[in-house]
């Protein structure tokens, strides 16, 4: 069984693990120790962070979770929200809009697309750091890592923005070259994408305000390898973008100012996790349903959430939870649970 709780910094050689095998383009977690363990002290921040009377005032809170196998206690992933992105380092992206360049006298008239840098996303929370290893990467692991979050969202929700976001990582090859940064390094740069990736991962952004060009960029006078980038994903990044197309996000014409990857958003009570979730009670006891239950406990501190088999009776709304699956989740009979049928 694979169980998602808030990471400790006993798993910072498993993080570190983690960044090392999700390659180029993951920005969210970065190849450096300082960053790494200030990543994990800020998530312990968070989850300890208490709520006033139902209220909360978002700040920079930052909740990392990692995916545990309950048999070898091995961490096979990891998965986060940033509560309110863009206060202290910029959430920086590139809007897509059209010109339009006509003449009626000469009967001309064009449409143009550009590229126009922002902060428009300043102040909403971002799903991020979903990272599965890859020999991991079978059965509903994936769908939990990213739909826990949903559920916590659910349950919580004067933690988080309005608007969720998630940027989605774009194109670029094995060795971490994006076309899109290729023409911006030629014109603009002169640095690898590696290294502006790994420097944005780091926080160390002022380098794209003294550097990026800050009139809109007209998009057909990029390279043809650019043009054709501008938002497309990466191929190991297209599972999780149909499974959050199917939630309710779409992209808005927002994309990353480094490899042209799409930023999705949705409201996040529209998130169709978030309105299909149920909160019930749970009643511990074996049973022989076949149906599959994502299913998180109601507590921060020791938020747990995991993908099982469970029964549901819908007159007394309750949840019937086999012992094992209850001991791994930290709930006792008459607990609350935040479930959803899958």
């Amino acid at each position: 069984m694979t169980i998602v709780r808030p990471i400790q910094l006993s798993d910072y050689d498993a993080l570190y693990r983690c960044a090392e095998e999700s390659g180029h383009g993951f920005t969210s977690l970065p190849l450096n120790q300082e960053i790494l363990t200030r990543r994990i002290e800020n998530s312990q921040q968070s989850f300890l962070k208490p709520s006033i009377d139902g209220q909360f005032t978002r700040q920079d809170e930052s909740y990392l979770m990692v995916a545990v196998d309950s048999e070898s206690n091995e961490i096979i992933g990891t998965t986060g929200i940033e509560a309110s992105i863009g206060w202290d380092v910029p959430a920086y992206s590139y809007h897509i809009s059209k010109v339009v360049h006509s003449s009626n006298k000469l009967k001309v008239r064009n449409e143009v697309k550009v590229l126009t840098l922002g902060n428009n996303y300043t102040g909403s929370s971002e799903l991020c750091t979903l990272f599965l290893r890859p020999e991991y990467r079978q059965g509903l692991n994936g769908r939990l890592l990213s739909k826990c979050r949903f559920l916590m969202l659910a349950q919580f929700p004067e933690r988080f923005s309005d608007t969720i976001i998630a940027e989605m990582r774009g194109v670029s090859d094995a060795q971490g070259n994006s076309p899109f940064w290729q023409w911006l390094k030629q014109h603009f740069f002169s640095i690898d994408f590696t290294l502006a990736d790994y420097l944005t991962g780091i926080g160390s952004k002022g380098f794209i305000a003294d550097l990026m060009p800050k009139l809109p960029i007209y998009v057909n006078l990029l390279s043809p390898e650019a043009q054709a980038v501008i938002g497309q994903v990466h191929q190991q990044t297209a599972p999780a973008l149909k499974l959050l197309e199917r939630e309710g996000f779409s992209c808005r014409g927002y994309v990353d100012i480094f490899d042209a990857g799409p930023t999705v958003e949705c409201d996040r009570e529209r998130i169709h996790s978030v309105q299909q979730s149920l909160l019930t009670k749970v009643e511990v006891r074996a049973h022989s349903s076949s149906q599959q239950y994502l299913i998180a406990n109601t507590k921060l501190q020791d938020f747990r959430a995991t993908l099982t088999k469970a029964a549901y009776d819908s007159e007394r709304n309750t949840l019937y939870l086999a012992p094992e699956v209850a001991e791994q989740l930290l709930v006792e009979t008459g607990d609350s649970l935040r479930v959803l049928a899958q």
